[in-house]
């Protein structure tokens, strides 16, 4: 079916929302999709930090976020915004890199004090890569267990997350029926 690309900001490899990041891979691939994980991880620290857009790695992100049918986009809370590294790698893509694409923003934070951070720090500039947010997910520290194959503990959040998956879903097919209906 449909491809998924995920974008992991974690810099840290065995993180929290990575760790829901993967398993929201796992649920997409029952449903039939193909899904790929891109993470900052992945691109040269020397590239994000000359802001190199023209290399390999970047050129390889770009393809494969532009050819995905929907996005996941995932990053820690830090100093109540997402990660500076996302942001390199962020600011480096191209301009439309998510354009006319359903774009779930998940964030992963210590407090409630930081739910806000989805709204103000990562939609906006997902946005700005003139993707079509979702309401997105904010899951605290405390709700994850990452030693778990389903690492979301807390059965609340885990029933948001699937709701928000779902409507993920459903954008994605709308737009992939959309798409075959203009050719």
């Amino acid at each position: 079916m449909s491809e998924i690309a995920i974008l992991s900001g974690s810099p840290s490899a065995y993180s929290r929302s990575e760790q829901v990041l993967k398993y929201l891979g796992t649920l997409l691939k029952q449903e039939d999709f193909s899904v790929t994980h891109i993470s900052v991880k992945d691109v040269p620290p020397e590239t994000l930090f000359s802001g190199d857009f023209d290399t390999p790695a970047i050129r390889e992100i770009a393809t494969l976020t532009q050819a995905a049918k929907g996005v996941i986009v995932g990053s820690p809370v830090y100093k109540g915004a997402y990660s500076g590294v996302l942001k390199a790698l962020l600011d480096i893509l191209p301009q439309d890199v998510l354009k006319h694409k359903p774009v779930l923003p998940l964030m992963t934070g210590g407090s409630m004090s930081h739910l806000l951070a989805i709204e103000y720090a990562l939609k906006p500039v997902l946005a700005t890569l003139k993707g079509y947010n979702l309401k997105g997910i904010y899951v605290l520290d405390s709700q994850i267990d990452k030693q778990k194959k389903n690492p979301i503990v807390d059965e609340d959040i885990l029933q948001r997350t699937k709701k928000q998956l779902h409507y993920f879903v459903e954008l994605v097919y709308k737009q992939n029926a959309l798409a075959a209906s203009l050719y």
